[in-house]
């Protein structure tokens, strides 16, 4: 329960923007299925140390990604859909020194 709760906590200290253009240590909601959490960054000598922390509701743990992104580098977080259904998957990529977070198509 205090880990949703941190989560959760962290939600509501985090802007509103689930999808689009973040700056240095400003957060942003990501929503994939029922999958909820944020991604923020900080600025690294080797690049952008991108975190995202996502939870599936009350009852399990969060889950943290953390990648350092170059200029023009992305990764894919991608969630499985209902059987015979399509999943949903998140790019966070850095172009032009900017981090945009976008939903695209899944790759499943």
């Amino acid at each position: 329960m205090f880990r949703y709760t941190a989560l959760a906590a962290l939600c509501v200290v985090a802007s509103s923007a689930s999808a689009g253009e973040l700056t240095a240590r400003q957060g942003g909601t990501v929503d994939l299925g029922n999958f909820h959490g944020v991604v923020y960054y900080t600025e690294a000598d080797d690049g952008y140390r991108v975190v995202t922390t996502m939870a599936a509701g009350e009852e399990n743990l969060p889950v943290r990604f953390v990648a350092t992104l170059s200029e023009g580098q992305a990764f894919v977080i991608s969630v499985p859909g209902a059987l015979a259904g399509a999943g949903q998957a998140l790019e966070i990529s850095r172009a032009q020194g900017k981090l945009v977070v976008a939903k695209v198509e899944s790759t499943q």
